[in-house]
């Protein structure tokens, strides 16, 4: 039973952290405030780290002589990577969307030559060619690439601590019974 309510705790404690990095982006992206979210995810790094600590104790648990499961130990390791991996893609993802996509970004005005406050020469001024176009093309289709690949390796992270979790469930449903 210890075991059960120790594995799920761990389990809902990860989800909500995820959640609210989720929420702590979605905020940043619709208000700003880099420092604020900066603070978030130190603060997120530091609960994963403890939740981490804690996953581990339960794996030296399973591989405790009176227990000696490595095989459920060998569970959590591959859940602890795959956790790691949602939350690189995850991470990966946020920052893809910050960037936006190449031909949809800002153009800065730095280096242009000020005349006054109302009027500049401005470096950015120049005919667009079919070249440009089709470079501006490639690059969205490079960044779109990306994001869906990082999406494809969150679906893929979860998929697979689901299945895992699922193993661990049977076998603590299993040494509940004997």
């Amino acid at each position: 039973m210890f075991l059960s309510i120790l594995f799920c705790e761990e389990v809902i404690y990860a989800y909500l952290i995820t959640q609210l990095f989720c929420r702590g982006f979605a905020d940043y992206m619709a208000h700003g405030g880099d420092l604020v979210y900066q603070q978030l995810c130190e603060e997120i790094t530091t609960e994963f780290n403890d939740c981490s600590k804690q996953v581990l104790e339960m794996e030296s648990l399973f591989l405790m002589p009176d227990i000696s499961r490595s095989d459920l130990a060998c569970i959590l390791r591959d859940v602890q990577a795959e956790e790691k991996k949602k939350l690189h893609m995850t991470a990966r993802i946020q920052m893809l969307k910050k960037a936006g996509w190449p031909s949809e970004r800002l153009v800065s005005h730095k280096g242009c030559r000020f005349m006054s406050r109302e009027e500049h020469e401005c470096r950015h001024v120049r005919e667009i060619t079919e070249a440009d176009g089709t470079e501006d093309a490639e690059a969205d289709a490079e960044h779109d690439s990306s994001l869906k690949d990082a999406i494809r390796g969150v679906q893929d992270a979860v998929t697979n601590i689901n299945d895992r979790l699922e193993e661990i469930r049977y076998e603590i449903d299993s040494l509940q019974s004997d």
